[in-house]
């Protein structure tokens, strides 16, 4: 993934954050004040919470900002005023601000609306640190034909694809026995399926060890989000899915393993901090200085670990199918996810229907391969055509019951 173009650590480094105003991007910009002078901010974009972002590129003073929701122009073009901050609206806006020249871009837009944008990024050549998993699962051979191509460096900011980027020997793929992914297991690891057919969104989101935005707290939730990180891992390290794992591992303090044919096991462990990944990605090649807590072992005590329980948490069984179909079936159960997590969150459907709604589309959804970005989202529109209809049925069902 990286390549011998990528800029010097030493050099004051130009910055592009899509998606500023969740929790990566907010983690980003916390990690850039700290040391202000070492880069320059060429754009930042949000989807709607335009009032975090006009707070940011007031501090931050960027060259260009974007919000993807066009009613949101004028105030935030009112706001900015006498700023000399270019201001643009939509989602072409949001595209031009990954095609403006950065040395490094925060890929953070969350779901299938952060393709576009990313391969945008990725297409300029430059250093992407990817924290949108689902550019991978959607379109996964495309997006990485296109890093190949263009000679980008494409850094994973997910935790567990980070810890295994700086363990793993990238000139022996033939010397790995198998690479773990840790999962938390999340905040209904140990409930039953009915325990947790009657937990509502607040509980879904609340997360017992990291601050993520509500839609990868659900997916923690369901492990969902593991599932996905397999098939993200698939096309970041190519060893096979059979050689990729999944371990639960509650204190979320070893982020990923990977195994060698000689019985070595190298870990990356630290707090569960999301500035540690973000911070590898943009001082690479180099460290940099994170306020993150250190890890004290001692005072953790216990470090466990247990099998994942495909039975109560489908989703998994469903990610691997996917990815073992291969062509669109990753595409399609992308779509569904998200709509069925939409779905939960704003109370229309309980949480064991979102992996029921992902199911019912990847029964009835027709596998093809993609050969194109506007294959990928053909698919991911019928996937949420279909995952619409699904939860609509789901819906009736239990006003019925």
């Amino acid at each position: 993934m990286p390549n011998p173009s990528a800029p010097s650590a030493d050099a004051k480094r130009s910055i592009t954050i899509l998606g500023s105003t969740g929790s990566i991007g907010c983690s980003t910009i916390d990690l850039i004040e700290r040391d202000r002078d070492a880069y320059e901010i060429e754009a930042l974009t949000c989807n709607r919470n335009t009032e975090i972002m006009i707070a940011q590129a007031l501090k931050l003073r960027p060259k260009f900002v974007a919000v993807c929701d066009e009613a949101q122009y004028a105030p935030v073009k009112d706001a900015l005023a006498g700023s000399g901050i270019e201001v643009g609206a939509g989602s072409e806006a949001v595209i031009e601000a990954a095609a403006r020249p950065a040395d490094w871009v925060m890929a953070a837009i969350v779901g299938a609306a952060g393709l576009k944008p990313t391969l945008t990024a990725v297409r300029r050549g430059g250093v992407v640190a990817l924290a949108n998993k689902e550019c991978l699962v959607c379109a996964g051979s495309l997006m990485m034909a296109e890093v190949d191509e263009h000679k980008a460096t494409l850094l994973p900011v997910d935790s567990e694809h980070n810890a295994i980027f700086q363990v793993l020997d990238q000139d022996q793929y033939d010397r790995i026995d198998c690479i773990t992914l840790t999962a938390s297991g999340g905040p209904f690891r140990t409930l039953t399926r009915a325990q947790m057919a009657k937990m509502t969104p607040a509980q879904a989101v609340a997360h017992p060890n990291w601050s993520m935005g509500a839609k990868i707290s659900v997916d923690s939730a369901t492990m969902m989000n593991k599932g996905l990180e397999v098939i993200e891992a698939h096309h970041l390290f190519p060893v096979g899915p059979e050689r990729l794992k999944i371990l639960v591992h509650p204190q979320s303090v070893i982020h990923s393993m990977v195994s060698y044919v000689d019985g070595s096991v190298l870990a990356q462990l630290g707090s569960p901090d999301m500035r540690i990944p973000i911070s590898y990605t943009l001082g690479w090649p180099s460290r940099i200085v994170t306020p993150s807590q250190r890890l004290d072992l001692a005072a953790i005590g216990d470090l466990t670990f247990e099998t994942p329980d495909p039975e109560r948490f489908p989703c998994l069984r469903l990610a691997r199918d996917a990815l073992q179909t291969g062509g669109s079936a990753p595409t399609l159960l992308n779509a569904a996810n998200e709509v069925a997590v939409e779905a939960f969150l704003a109370g229309r459907i309980g949480f064991l229907d979102i992996a029921g709604v992902v199911e019912d589309v990847l029964n009835v959804g027709e596998f093809k391969a993609l050969t194109t970005l506007n294959d990928v989202h053909d698919v991911d529109h019928e996937g949420r055509r279909l995952a619409k209809t699904a939860c609509e049925r789901m819906s009736r069902t239990d006003r019925v019951a």
